[in-house]
């Protein structure tokens, strides 16, 4: 997947154990008091429902069917209380274990669901699920959230019996913090005997994007329609049926969904067959085969009234995309590549996709960016949609990465699960590194291998050299806990360090380790031992690894430890020889630092020289290993002569060197740069600004390194550059010395503005594509006229002629419409956002909500952020954290957005709920370029005030903390220093003096 909120029913109203529980007898009982509350409620609910099932729900189906989904509603609304309390800051929760027991096994599910769309939103639930004891017990526990138990229907009996009398139940518990429902039986189940639970239930269609809920479009006649869709990772299946809610616990499912006869059902298979509702005239059931073995997380359906495309270029996969009616023809491009890719990777793993269809359906609805669901990945429309006369060259690489990403899902993650989330890297690391080749397969001209080092190995570099990172594999527990691991390191890390473990084994010993392991694992659970052994297994068969030296020995040392290291390489006098050390790369080095650990890692050590330069083979020369304090390396030319260490950054490391050889270095860049891979001249740049941000290196030599890029062609070198002066920007920007740092960025940047040009060609290379949307997207916010100019001119043509879609390249909109909306007024703000209500394509929509935070009106930002929480203010839930994103990247928003978190926290928590990840994003852009003791202060005032409520973010706002103080720290060292270098070099805005 590349969030989750809480909701409850009106069980869960009051959160008070005392309150709520389950008796022997049936249904759900509540104290006296509660019962006076829940009665005046319950009458105005009853003539409620009663309106609302007379006019939009089925009728009744007779009694005594195995499979009657009751139909009482307890309310038409229902209320909006997280599962997981919030918690008072002053209380501090004690840790509890909400792993389900191992007494028994899920072995088979059939789940029958009629969700009323249409109607009140209830979902009138029946499942079954047959176990397998394993352990002697006298209860059965399983997952259950959101959804209310008809407790005169639960039966548990021997599979071989189910008609008969079954197991006594003596008492139905509810344990809201684990939301773990127990049946306490009567007798002891037998071990190595099967039974069947069975069960009616009512569920909620909620709209918080996860579980089952409802998405809302509006069709081509202005109508506003419903759909209902799923979002079950990591623990929200339990919010659809009751379940064995944990990815070890794999099952095969028998799914039936009602909906009415105007809309279509999908779900992970095919479906088998199509029944009328017996007294439920225009409803049918829809009848899917029986699944594979899998876990629950990846169960979905999507009922809907959307159209669909099919494609046969697999032969032995159905292919399938589904969109909204009026964007159906936008899923062309994901129709065309995606069976191209399915295929690749049958080959890639030489294991055959196991399931005979395969589904991609646009949500309009939707918190992640997709989510791999087997046979039915789903995405936020963004991520799967792409008409080439509106959307830019990046909408199109972005709908391919995600598509290549959830077909890699397919093996990594589907076939082979991880057994618990502490592994969700094996998901989440192998899908990221596999997108990249599963698109360099699509698309080879657009060199994705390349763009892998600043897209996810420099990205993550960033956040793995803070104290707060966290290992790759982290235990977890609370549902929240699982959350949070959702983050660059699990995804950028863990592809970056397969992507190194791939050059090191070799492709084709890495291959085939894979394979094997797909192969012999399949529909089973793994941990990343399993894997290293495969891998191992391998490389001694192909004599790629030493037999005294295991993967697992090596990739422990990056998966169980957090961080990296800079690798020093110091030059003998005469240059010959080097000695290798290793350390820790942070950029503050806390002197009050708690951490006693010894980082050391296994390091492959690849490096080229001057005199017999080879950037191709990225095998390590050395290995340093996790033991040894230095190694030294002979062999090297003279001193006069450059070295250059991490052939392609294909190690997770970065290198430092003396002044000699950077300064080599440097002249190689000024004199030919081309003599270097452009991966390691894009590393050399990434390397030298945060070594010197980090204090390991001067200034001076960073910045020197950059005196080459008037003649660097590539984009990743640029972007690269880019990226890393963009820090400078952010810390100087509200500082006294920021025009004279504006004078220097501009002096780098005229020239590659002047070469890529302001008009756009779209048949450009895909990166030369790229390297206009960067020089022109920097030169706009740096105020070049000329960009404004142009933008400002372009953007008031197009409000006078609104119709006219081809007036600005799809590659130029986010500047031009982020310029224009600055530069205009209350009137260009309100043209933009009327294109947004207007827009059918939701890339485009992407750029007007980006733009809109743009505006110099206070006032209007002040409204916009408003409007980004609200309900039914016309941007959607999934949209908010891009709008408030927005407005934190713009000066003039900055503080506004901070001061809006602090001041409507719990109005944005309420919004998304407890768990939802767009939580974090949020306080990441609020405080990115915080950098003074006064903000330092109000963010820890901040931790302060929501301790224990922050639930997923509560890693963000420790990142924050820590960035906040390395900022600093950074301007406390460094600011004077860049100022000095600015002054030296001609860069000074000093005014005279009479």
């Amino acid at each position: 997947m590349t969030g989750s909120s809480r909701e409850t029913l009106a069980m869960e109203m009051n959160q008070s154990a005392a309150s709520v529980s389950f008796g022997k007898r049936n249904g759900c009982y509540v104290n006296r008091s509660v019962a006076v509350i829940l009665g005046l409620l319950f009458v105005s609910a009853t003539v409620a429902t009663g309106l609302l099932v007379y006019y939009y729900a089925p009728q009744v189906r007779e009694a005594g069917d195995p499979l009657n989904l009751a139909r009482t509603s307890l309310a038409t609304e229902r209320p909006m209380v997280p599962t997981t309390p919030m918690t008072p800051a002053s209380e501090v929760k004690p840790k509890i274990d909400v792993r389900l027991p191992r007494s028994v096994k899920p072995l088979h599910y059939k789940v029958k669901l009629q969700p009323l769309i249409n109607g009140n939103f209830s979902i009138l639930g029946y499942v079954e699920v047959e176990v397998e004891v394993l352990e002697a017990t006298s209860n059965v526990t399983l997952h259950i959230a959101d959804i209310v138990t008809k407790n005169e229907t639960i039966r548990l009996a021997p599979s071989d019996q189910v008609q008969g009398p079954g197991i006594g139940i003596n008492k139905h518990s509810y344990d809201n913090e684990r939301q773990f429902y127990v049946a306490e039986l009567g007798e002891e189940l037998e071990v190595g005997k099967k039974y069947v639970l069975s069960m009616d239930f009512e569920g909620y269609l909620n709209d918080q994007l996860h579980g089952f809920y409802r998405s809302t479009y509006k069709a081509e006649d202005g109508s506003d329609r419903l759909i209902a869709s799923t979002q079950f990772q990591p623990t929200d299946a339990r919010r659809a049926f009751p379940c064995f809610d944990e990815p070890g616990m794999k099952a095969t499912f028998e799914v039936y969904l009602g909906r009415e006869e105007g809309m279509s059902s999908i779900s992970n298979m095919p479906k088998f067959e199509s029944i009328p509702i017996e007294g439920q005239p225009g409803w049918v059931w829809d009848h899917f085969n029986t699944s594979v073995p899998m876990s629950t997380y990846l169960v979905a359906f999507v009922i809907s009234d959307f159209s669909h495309m099919n494609s046969t270029a697999n032969d032995h996969v159905l292919f399938r995309v589904w969109a909204r009616k009026a964007a159906i023809e936008q899923a062309n491009y994901a129709l065309t590549t995606g069976p191209d890719i399915l295929t690749f990777f049958e080959g890639y793993f030489n294991v055959p996709f196991p399931l005979p269809k395969q589904d991609m359906i646009a949500i309009p609805d939707f918190s992640a960016g997709a989510m791999e669901n087997w046979g039915l990945i789903t995405y936020r429309e963004t991520a799967m949609l792409y008409d080439p006369a509106v959307s830019a060259a990046s909408n199109k690489q972005r709908v391919v990465v995600v598509v290549a990403h959830e077909l890699a899902h397919q093996w990594f993650g589907n076939l082979v699960t991880p057994e618990w989330w502490t592994d969700l890297w094996l998901n989440e690391g192998f899908a990221s590194f596999m997108e990249y080749l599963g698109v360099d397969h699509s698309e080879p001209s657009w060199k994705m291998m390349e763009q892998f080092v600043p897209d996810d190995l420099h990205d993550v570099f960033a956040i793995d050299c803070l104290e707060s990172s966290h290992p790759i594999s982290i235990p977890v527990g609370h549902p929240d806990e699982i959350n949070e691991i959702f983050d660059r390191i699990s995804y950028a890390k863990g592809a970056s360090i397969i992507r190194m473990m791939n050059h090191f084994l070799t492709e084709a010993t890495f291959r085939k380790g894979l394979s094997n392991y797909l192969t012999d694992l399949k529909y089973q659970n793994a941990e990343q031992d399993d894997l290293w052994q495969y891998l191992t297994t391998a490389a001694y068969e192909d004599n790629t690894l030493p037999t005294d030296i295991s993967v697992k020995k090596i990739m422990d040392t990056w998966t169980l430890q957090m961080g990296y290291p800079v690798i020093k390489v110091t030059r003998s006098s005469d240059g010959t020889s080097a000695t290798v050390t290793q350390e820790r790369f942070l950029l503050v080095k806390n002197p009050n630092s708690t951490d006693s650990h010894d980082y050391k890692w296994w390091v492959p050590l690849s490096y080229t020289t001057e005199t017999s330069p080879d950037f191709e083979t990225t095998k390590p020369q050395r290995w340093m290993m996790d033991t040894e304090q230095q190694l030294t390396i002979s062999s090297l030319p003279a001193k006069d002569k450059w070295v250059i260490f991490n052939v392609q950054e294909t190690g997770y490391y970065r290198v430092n060197y003396d002044a000699e050889n950077w300064n080599l270095i440097i002249q190689q860049l000024k004199d030919q740069h081309e003599s270097i891979h452009v991966i390691n001249r894009a590393q050399i740049i990434d390397d030298v600004l945060n070594l010197a941000r980090a204090g390991q290196v001067s200034y001076d030599t960073a910045l020197s390194v950059n005196a080459y890029l008037g003649k660097e062609v590539e984009y990743v070198p640029w972007d690269t550059a880019l990226n890393n002066l963009g820090y400078l920007e952010n810390m100087f920007t509200r500082s006294s010395g920021y025009g004279d740092l504006k004078s220097y960025l501009l002096d780098i940047l005229i020239p590659l503005y002047n070469s890529v040009g302001f008009e756009d060609n779209l048949n450009d290379p895909h990166l030369d594509q790229y390297k206009r949307v960067k020089a022109l997207s920097w030169a706009c916010n740096l105020g070049y006229q000329d960009c404004v100019d142009n933008s400002q001119s372009l953007f008031n043509t197009w409000v006078l002629n609104p119709t006219n879609t081809s007036l600005i390249s799809p590659n130029l909109k986010s500047t031009v419409y982020c310029t224009g909306v600055a530069e205009g007024g209350e009137e260009e703000w309100n043209f933009a956002w009327e294109q947004y209500i207007n827009s059918n394509v939701a890339t485009e929509k992407a750029k007007l909500l980006s733009a809109m935070g743009c505006t110099k009106e206070v006032w209007i930002l002040s409204r916009y952020l408003d409007m980004a929480f609200t309900e039914g203010s016309g941007i959607r839930k999934q949209d908010a954290s891009q709008v408030f994103a927005a407005v934190a990247r713009n000066d003039v928003g900055r503080y506004l957005a901070w001061n809006y978190l602090r001041d409507q926290w719990q109005k944005i928590a309420d919004y998304y709920g407890s768990g939802f990840f767009a939580i974090a994003r949020i306080i990441k852009a609020a405080t990115r370029a915080f950098n003074t003791k006064l903000e330092l202060a109000e963010l820890e005032l901040f931790k302060q005030q929501h301790e224990g409520q922050l639930g997923t973010a509560t890693r963000a706002v420790d990142q924050a903390i820590e960035r906040t103080e390395n900022n600093i720290k950074w301007m406390d060292n460094n600011y004077d220093v860049i100022m000095q270098w600015l002054a030296d070099n001609g860069y000074s805005s000093k005014l005279k003096s009479l």
